[in-house]
């Protein structure tokens, strides 16, 4: 018998809602895989060192894994209104930021490359310290106040307010103002060496997993919440209500649009090698 697959996602409700499916050996036809939770920044770093089959990344890191890996058209996250948010203790001007330690998610996410596109005109003076945390360590940083600034994922946008922090910012709401495209944030990557058939193979089964957590949305839930971290089971619905969206299930002619003009801005001012657009098709 083969091996597993290997697949690393993160614990967070909208990947366990996508993928329950699949990794309980739901999908007719598709064997379970192997399953590693873990952080983005964690994932980010496994796709450049080549160490699994598949995985959940940030678009910010796609142009470094593409000799490698390939995108799928579908299991992540693109969506409007779900952009990453800049955060502080206390109301602040974008132009305050300048020489201020700022968390981050991690320094080839999506979200960095939205904030660093922000920043270019909103913080002209530059940052100071850029400290990378894991994503749930971001708000109490800048609630306790070891950082000046925090640049927050995930649920967070459902439950800053419980911090007592303020939003200084939208990304989302920066990037969708600018271009008028969805905002790309996570994409699921494959091993290219598992070959055209077989990667076309593995699409269909994400897309069924999406389709059946869709279909059944309780079949999940035990899943969903026994790894998201003590999350209110209300905030988590909320989460995969705004992550999980027929990008998910496709990302079509606007989100392919979404992540060649995010990373085509982002080549322009260094903060990622350039992509050739061809690289992002699927076989």
């Amino acid at each position: 018998m083969a091996e597993p697959l290997s697949v690393a996602y993160s614990p967070c409700p909208n990947d366990t809602f996508v993928f329950h499916a699949w990794a309980h050996g739901l999908v007719p036809g598709a064997d379970a895989p192997a399953v590693r939770f873990a952080d983005i920044d964690v994932t980010n770093g496994l796709a450049e060192r080549g160490e699994l089959d598949v995985l959940k990344i940030s678009y910010g890191q796609l142009p470094w894994v593409l000799d490698e890996y390939a995108l799928l058209p579908c299991g992540g996250a693109l969506g409007r209104g779900c952009g990453p948010l800049v955060l502080t203790a206390g109301p602040r001007e974008a132009a305050e930021l300048a020489g201020r330690r700022v968390a981050v998610p991690s320094e080839r996410s999506t979200a960095y490359l939205l904030f660093r596109l922000w920043a270019a005109e909103a913080v002209p003076g530059g940052f100071g310290e850029i400290v990378v945390l894991p994503f749930h360590e971001i708000m109490p940083a800048v609630r306790d106040g070891k950082v000046d600034a925090g640049l927050v994922i995930h649920e967070a946008r459902f439950t800053y307010q419980e911090y007592g922090l303020h939003c200084l910012a939208d990304m989302g709401e920066a990037w969708e103002a600018a271009t008028g495209l969805p905002i790309p944030l996570g994409a699921i990557v494959a091993r290219r060496s598992l070959g055209a058939e077989r990667l076309r193979e593995l699409a269909d089964t994400v897309r069924a997993s999406v389709r059946a957590a869709w279909a059944d949305p309780a079949a999940s839930r035990e899943y969903v919440l026994a790894h998201a971290q003590e999350m209110d089971p209300a905030v988590a619905e909320q989460h995969i209500g705004l992550y999980v969206n027929e990008f998910t299930e496709d990302l079509g002619e606007a989100g392919y649009a979404a992540v060649r003009g995010l990373l085509a801005r982002a080549a322009e001012r260094g903060l990622v090698p350039a992509v050739d657009p061809g690289a992002l098709a699927f076989a």
